[in-house]
């Protein structure tokens, strides 16, 4: 049976997404959506509000728009938490526009708008309550939401009205109806946010399915193949570099050396990003995500086809600047391109989440069946320094940067709305703030190629699933998510080094399970005293 692809395809394949597997795998759980992290110090009476993230429901001229957001002050009235417990005031500008002086006219029945201002904020919130307002909005002098808190000679406040502050966009397009003389209503009320997010749940699953289809791909695509070549490895072993298994899958195993090489050439290109993040970056990085995520699904798409179906891969066409291929091959990449082009152009739909995670799992279920870890010494040091990595980019790098690299590289270009798209994510469905829950493909990727080489390593050696370290790892990845989530909750949706939590407990596991077996030694060194044996050096056995 001819090949369904030449060689020189899946040489060109196996580098691209090598490449991409080494730029783009940024590694960082975050949650998209509008959130608020209470860090006031200061209460006196009338001032111990806890800020809240607001919706600010508007109509104009009776036809409703899309809601604004805003903060709530530390002081003022609470706000309902339900839109239907809501009221619905006409809104008006306060004269003076800052609310630094009492009012020329009273606001009996409206929502007071101001602008920020010199004046504090409680002043502002005393002139509009004694003009009858139902409510005060402040409009920033920029796109940020500013806590609006109580100065210290507010020794004690009486302010009965509810209190918020909405971005100077917003503020401008209220402005605008109200220049043009149409009716502007508003209502405002704090919805509450779900305890525990189940669209979270759907990720860690994500997450964990990508690794373990990853990792038993060959068994679920080709099981009598998949024994052949474990019987074979099971004899020769390669330390580094790359090979070929008998299907002629070109295989590249990471080196110590490569490991590290791979960590400062992450930093270095996060580094990029981080100082040169513009649309057209984002766009680079978008295509190449595109033809890594064709490549996938390719990949994927034909193995199944031919688990199935072994004759439709026999009958080929030549193709000018392609060479030859398979006629099903052929198909097959035209449905990836048109597939790869319709997110491509419909990636700022609500929508789009779908094609972009298609594309990113099978990439990922591409790449760990590309590259791969030969053993625990060269897994350690490579998910040392990812931990290191994450943690420094996460956490460590607002010290020196004053801003989380990471976390502002994986948001993406925020002028344009251009967002990275290596990462997998879907929608909030149960938050009535909306937003999406992340996961960085290098969150996949790492712990990843250690529990395929789990994988790996019990089928060669035989192993039932319980005394492998396979179904272990695996569990293990997914309580190092869970605890990532947590992490993610209590500290108010600021993002996590998701390492931090899944590195103890993948390659914290293997090796403290290998140090009950007895086997950490052979894991350590697996592959390597093998091929030792095996040199030209070696002495000839003597007749």
């Amino acid at each position: 049976m001819s090949s369904p692809d030449p060689p020189s395809h899946r040489r060109h394949r196996c580098f691209s997404v090598v490449v991409i597997l080494l730029v783009l795998g940024f590694s960082v759980v975050v949650a998209d959506d509008v959130s608020w992290i209470d860090d006031s110090s200061l209460e006196t009476p009338g001032c111990t509000n806890k800020f809240q993230m607001v919706k600010v429901l508007n109509w104009i001229d009776g036809v409703e728009g899309d809601f604004l957001t805003g903060l709530s002050a530390q002081f003022g009235a609470s706000l309902p938490s339900v839109a239907d417990q809501g009221v619905r005031f006409p809104a008006a500008f306060v004269d003076p526009l800052d609310s630094c002086s009492n009012l020329s006219s009273r606001l009996d029945g409206h929502i007071a708008l101001s602008v920020r201002g010199d004046c504090a904020f409680t002043e502002k919130a005393k002139h509009a309550e004694a003009a009858g307002a139902s409510a005060l909005l402040v409009i920033n002098d920029k796109e940020d939401l500013d806590e609006m808190g109580c100065m210290e000679k507010d020794t004690s406040l009486n302010v009965s009205i509810p209190v918020l502050m909405i971005s100077k966009s917003s503020g401008d397009a209220l402005n605008r109806s109200m220049v043009e003389k149409k009716n502007v209503e508003l209502l405002l009320y704090a919805p509450n946010r779900p305890v525990v997010d189940l669209t979270a749940g759907f990720l860690l699953l994500m997450a964990v399915g990508t690794v373990v289809v990853a990792s038993l791909w060959s068994e679920l695509t080709d099981p009598d193949q998949a024994n052949e070549s474990y019987s074979i490895l099971a004899k020769e072993f390669s330390s580094a570099g790359t090979r070929k298994d008998d299907s002629e899958k070109e295989i590249l195993d990471i080196s110590v050396t490569g490991a590290v090489f791979f960590i400062v050439t992450a930093s270095i290109f996060l580094l990029l990003l981080f100082y040169f993040m513009s649309s057209w970056f984002v766009w680079v990085l978008t295509i190449f995500f595109c033809i890594g995520g064709m490549q996938g699904i390719h990949n994927i798409i034909m193995a199944v086809l031919l688990r199935k179906c072994r004759h439709l891969g026999r009958k080929s066409v030549k193709l000018p600047l392609v060479g030859t291929m398979s006629w099903m091959s052929l198909l097959v990449n035209i449905f990836c391109v048109a597939f790869a082009v319709f997110w491509f152009v419909k990636r700022h739909t609500s929508y789009s989440w779908v094609g972009q995670d298609i594309l990113g799992i099978c990439l990922m279920i591409t790449a760990l069946q590309v590259v791969r870890l030969p053993n625990i010494k060269v897994a350690t040091v490579l998910l040392c320094c990812a931990f290191v990595y994450d943690i420094f980019w996460v956490f460590i790098s607002p010290l020196i940067f004053h801003e989380s690299v990471m976390i502002v590289v994986a948001q993406g270009d925020s002028s344009s709305g251009e967002s990275i798209p290596m990462l997998l994510r879907i929608p909030r469905f149960f938050d009535p703030w909306g937003g999406y829950d992340m996961i960085g493909f290098g969150d996949i990727l790492f712990p990843g190629l250690l529990i395929s080489f789990a994988s790996r390593y019990d089928k060669i050696k035989k192993r039932i699933v319980s005394n492998g370290y396979f179904l272990w790892l695996t569990i293990g990845y997914g309580i190092g998510l869970l605890l990532t989530y947590l992490g993610l909750y209590l500290m108010d949706g600021h993002g996590q080094p998701a390492l931090l939590y899944i590195v103890p407990c993948t390659l914290g596991l293997a090796v403290i399970l290998g140090l009950i077996r007895g086997e950490l030694k052979e894991l350590w060194n697996y592959g390597i005293e093998e091929s030792e044996s095996h040199t030209p050096e070696d002495p000839l056995p003597v007749a």
